[in-house]
């Protein structure tokens, strides 16, 4: 019997690489934002616009990108969206040129805004990509695992942005991660092929796929063109169970956008830590959200394994996983650096364990239209980057404190346990009414 071949694992660390260099380049401001705020002037609210910049862009772009991969593969479309995004951060490192404040505000938040555009196809073409490659066994730590790169961008580019903004200046943040994309990109074009094309997977390997269930056909093959977007739409913004879902991926990540934006401030300017210290705190929080990640797919896959329906194998963790993220709001009583750090990195894990709405979408998207529904569901995930920044700004200039802004990060982990439990009843896969098959 031919020995299988494991290039599946191999496709899934390079997309684990290229989304923790995603994840980095969405948290450059966090990061230089205190230098920039103070050499341009701009007060707290502006700083909450700058940061939402990325995700107005994100989600009006979601839909067509989706689109995109469902008619070009993923391949190509991620190989452009890698280049893209990676030369719009490259170009942040020139705004401080421009002469006034108020010109490269601007410029600032044009390029950010260029960047979430550019970024829009990434994890819709991650959900295609395991779809294609991984079984259904095996999807659920697939897709936690590159899930879990937003945290391990948080654990070695969030220390490292801070050491260069402190010793080099904020510029060269943005030419290192903008040049290191751009080399990601030729990366993924070169070795980015679906498993039914690629040189390295031998029959017995692909065989397996098959029988689990993989789309090993779909990475790179066109959507048929007699689909049409419109009623795909229609009927994917009208299912209960995406409806759910959607709404558990929007208040998860209303605590994605909390740690990606505001908490490097939080902890300069309500903790007064300095910039360099920030930096390395942040560190153990984004680990535990790392090491949470991957045991949420592990734990759910493990369920699965055992005989528990696919209902209960992803339900659990991210139920599990909202409660322990509810503890960041006992921050508020606490002045101990040290406990408010261990207490982030508690919320930090359940924010990892119950992050599986990647793996809940590979699960259910309709075969004819992964692209569009990833889409779908990342735009929900996405406008709580325009909500979350820009609430918590707001707060802040209100109340001069982060109390409010912790209190309203916390009760979305409560909505996404609202969201599973009664909106989300069974999880199966979504059967379009009246298309053709790809």
């Amino acid at each position: 019997m031919q020995k299988r071949s494991h290039v599946r694992f191999r496709i899934l660390a390079l997309i684990f690489l290229i989304t923790t260099v995603n994840f980095a380049d969405r948290a450059t401001l966090s990061i230089t934002g205190p230098s920039m705020q103070a050499e341009f002037g701009f007060d707290m609210i502006r700083m909450g616009y700058l940061f939402s910049a990325f995700s107005w862009a994100y989600v009006f772009a979601q839909v067509p990108g989706g689109w995109l991969i469902d008619r070009f593969g993923a391949r190509r479309v991620y190989a452009a969206s890698i280049f893209g995004w990676s030369a719009f951060t490259l170009m942040q490192a020139g705004t401080g040129i421009l002469g006034s404040p108020a010109s490269a505000i601007a410029a600032l938040f044009c390029l950010r805004f260029l960047v979430g555009m550019a970024e829009a196809p990434a994890f819709p073409a991650n959900a295609r990509v395991v779809a294609s490659w991984f079984p259904t066994r095996e999807r659920g730590t697939a897709s936690a695992i590159f899930n879990a790169a937003q945290y391990f961008a948080a654990v070695v580019f969030t220390p490292l942005m801070a050491a260069v903004t402190h010793w080099y200046g904020w510029h060269w943040v943005y030419v290192l991660m903008g040049g290191l994309g751009m080399l990601l990109a030729l990366a993924w074009l070169t070795a980015g092929r679906g498993p039914a094309r690629h040189a390295g997977v031998n029959r017995a390997e692909l065989d397996y796929l098959r029988a689990g269930g993989a789309l090993v056909d779909l990475q790179e093959r066109p959507a048929s063109r007699s689909d049409s977007t419109r009623p795909a739409l229609r009927q994917l913004l009208t299912n209960r169970m995406l409806l759910g879902i959607n709404i558990g991926q929007f208040s998860i990540n209303v605590l994605t956008y909390f740690f990606l934006t505001w908490f490097p401030v939080y902890l300069v300017q309500q903790r007064h830590m300095s910039i360099l210290r920030a930096g390395f705190m942040v560190s153990l929080p984004a680990l535990c959200g790392f090491f949470g990640g991957i045991l949420g797919g592990v734990l759910s896959d493990s369920l699965l394994k055992r005989g528990c329906s696919l209902t209960v194998a992803r339900k659990t963790p991210i139920v599990a996983g909202m409660l322990l993220s509810m503890s960041m709001i006992t921050c508020n009583y606490i002045d101990t650096d040290w406990i408010i750090v261990c207490l982030m990195a508690l919320s930090f894990f359940g924010k990892g364990l119950g992050a599986l709405g990647w793996a809940v979408m590979a699960d259910v998207a309709p075969k004819q239209a992964i692209g569009l529904a990833g889409s779908l569901f990342n735009s929900f995930g996405a406008v709580a980057g325009i909500v979350t920044p820009i609430a918590i700004g707001y707060i802040l200039a209100a109340s001069g404190s982060f109390d409010g802004a912790l209190l309203f990060v916390g009760a979305n982990a409560l909505v996404t346990i609202f969201a599973y439990l009664v909106i989300v009843q069974d999880i199966k896969r979504v059967e379009f009414r009246g298309f053709q098959h790809a």
